[in-house]
């Protein structure tokens, strides 16, 4: 009979001390796992920024030159006798000349209010476009067919 009772008492006793002994293994097992990656991985997303910001100083420098006006738009050019009457008959270079008719349209409420894109000619302005009315990008190709 002795020998009966030690068997039963031994598995009540091994299964309580089986459970938390399995259940500790793995969670340090888990623990480790994912520490090992970690390390690995930062290293790796470091460097390429590293990189990065050591490239972003060289690039600042490149755009420190100062950009030059284009010799064409600089070159004063005699407008037509039409288009003399909006911007006068001096010799201006494109840039100007565009400035004066934008002036002429803004002093005389010539832009549409519904669609600002939109000019609406008078009399003088009618006669270089020669239609009504015209937007704002066409303008600037109908107003250079007036420049010599």
């Amino acid at each position: 009979m002795a020998a009966a009772k030690k068997p039963a008492a031994k598995p009540a006793a091994k299964p309580a001390a089986k459970a938390p002994a399995t259940k500790k293994p793995a969670a340090k097992a888990t623990a480790v796992k994912p520490a090992a990656k970690t390390p690995a991985a930062k290293p790796a997303a470091k460097a390429p920024a590293a990189k990065k910001a050591a490239a972003k100083p060289a690039a600042a420098k490149t755009p420190a030159v100062k950009r030059a006006p284009s010799a064409a738009f600089m070159k004063p050019m005699t407008p037509s006798a039409i288009l003399a009457a909006v911007v006068g008959a001096m010799p201006l270079p494109r840039t100007e000349v565009t400035k004066k008719v934008w002036d002429y349209i803004k002093q005389h409420s010539l832009q549409d209010a519904v669609n600002r894109r939109m000019i609406n000619a008078d009399a003088n302005l009618r006669a270089i476009f020669g239609k009504a009315q015209v937007s704002m990008f066409e303008m600037t190709k109908l107003i250079s067919n007036q420049l010599k």
